[in-house]
């Protein structure tokens, strides 16, 4: 039985990701997530997600991946987010193709 069953659950996709999901999932995968981390469900549309997980008091996120977010969390930094409220959606910006592209470049 899952332990984690009696949490709120919310999926969260990266237009939607806040400074305080964001924080938590750079805290949890401090070197990146691996092929183990990653949660594949259905969504109601029947479409496949992978996301990983982050658990808090009473809420478990399933953060979608993407390579937004790969991108976001090794560039994150806390005082990017410093003048928002940990709930802001707003707060947490799409990198520009040019600093995907780059990144990828970086990788190779």
């Amino acid at each position: 039985m899952d332990k984690h069953a009696h949490l709120k659950k919310v999926i969260v996709d990266f237009k939607k990701l806040t400074p305080e999901v964001l924080k938590l999932t750079v805290e949890r995968y401090p070197d990146g997530y691996g092929d183990s981390d990653v949660i594949s469900f259905r969504n109601a549309k029947g479409e496949r997600i992978e996301a990983v997980e982050v658990i808090t008091e009473d809420t478990k996120y399933l953060v979608k991946i993407s390579e937004k977010l790969e991108y976001t969390m090794g560039n994150y930094d806390a005082a990017d987010y410093a003048d928002f409220d940990d709930d802001d959606p707003t707060a947490v910006v799409d990198p520009t193709p040019e600093e995907l592209a780059n990144d990828e470049d970086e990788g190779d």
